[in-house]
């Protein structure tokens, strides 16, 4: 089993009245993915991050969550 099949993602959390963002960050190589759902819409992009990632995420107003809704969402099936 290779190193990248052994991290803890974390997940993240915003949502506003018609938006809702849930962000997955591999914390090791600072690399993650966002599902963006706006008025029924998905968009999913892979990002690359800054070592300021956790403290840009607090300040935005994004709370730690379990990977549940993210995987569900990503897997089409919400």
């Amino acid at each position: 089993m290779g190193k990248d099949n052994n991290i803890v993602h974390q997940y993240f959390k915003k949502e506003l009245p018609d938006l809702k963002i849930l962000v997955k960050l591999n914390p090791i190589h600072l690399r993650g993915t966002e599902i963006t759902i706006q008025q029924g819409k998905l968009e999913i992009r892979d990002l690359q991050f800054d070592e300021a990632i956790l403290e840009d995420l607090a300040a935005d107003g994004f709370s730690e969550v379990n990977a549940l809704e993210f995987n569900l969402y990503l897997s089409g099936l919400v």
